[in-house]
Order: structure tokens, then sequence, then C-alpha cells
């Protein structure tokens, strides 16, 4: 998949990038992102395991949201322009639960003599609770 002609000579504060919708998480994607992430943890694929553990329900691993956010960055600008990327945690994403990614430059710098946007990034649920945050720096050069 490439990455949509974005003219980074433009890209200015309070610019958002183009929101990436996800269908409801189902059980099959947990198993999947299992197989392909080699975390096998059955708190998100054995639903027995997660009740004794105290949970609902099995629910989805944090790492695949941040696979996420990397493919919003990635459907904005070109892998290789990403220096930097990091989230914080702030809620279980549950199994139904729609997710939607979205970011929003919030500053431009320049960093090492490169000129780079700082971008806030999220994933929200369908209730708007956010369930991932963070940011990531990219080269505009």
């Amino acid at each position: 998949m490439t990455s949509p002609a974005v003219d980074l000579d433009r890209v200015k504060v309070g610019d958002s990038l183009p929101s990436l919708e996800l269908p409801p998480i189902s059980r099959l994607n947990l198993a999947l992102y299992c197989g392909a992430s080699g975390d096998h943890n059955p708190i998100h694929v054995d639903t027995d395991f997660a009740r004794a553990a105290g949970m609902p329900d099995v629910f989805a691993h944090g790492m695949l949201s941040m696979a996420w956010l990397a493919r919003l960055l990635t459907l904005w600008v070109p892998q290789p322009a990403i220096r930097d990327f990091s989230v914080r945690f702030a809620a279980i994403t549950q199994v139904g639960e729609r997710i939607t990614c979205a970011g929003r430059v919030v500053e431009l710098l320049s960093k090492d003599g490169e000129r780079c946007a700082r971008v806030e990034v999220a994933t929200t649920n369908q209730d708007g609770q956010t369930k991932l945050a963070g940011e990531a720096l990219i080269a505009l050069a």
C-alpha cells in the first residue's frame, strides 16, 4: 500500500491526518494477531482464562492498536519519514468495539537539522473513549 501524495512543504499546525476507521474487533482479529505477533497471551483469546483473571471477556492487544496507529501514519507519509513514534495505553480495547485512528499536527520544528512535524495520534472507540494516545515525529523534507 502506498501513501497518498501529501505535499510535505504545505503541512501546517492544525492539519488533521485522514482518519482510519476499522471494523468491529472480532475474536478472529485477536487470534490472527496472536499468530502474526507471536504474542500468545491467553488473556487475548481464551475467554475462560480472561474471566478467571477478573475480566469480562478477552480484549485486544495494546500493540495491535499501536500497529493501527502506525498504519494511520504510513497512509499519510512514507514509512522512512517517521523519526519517532510512542504511545500510552489509556484503556482496554474490547471485542466488538469499532476503533477510529486519528492524528493532528501540533508543532513544526527543526530536529537535527531536519524540518519535522510533531503529530498527536490516538485511537478511540465508537463512544469517543480514548484507548491509546501518543505522538510521532515526522520528517517533512
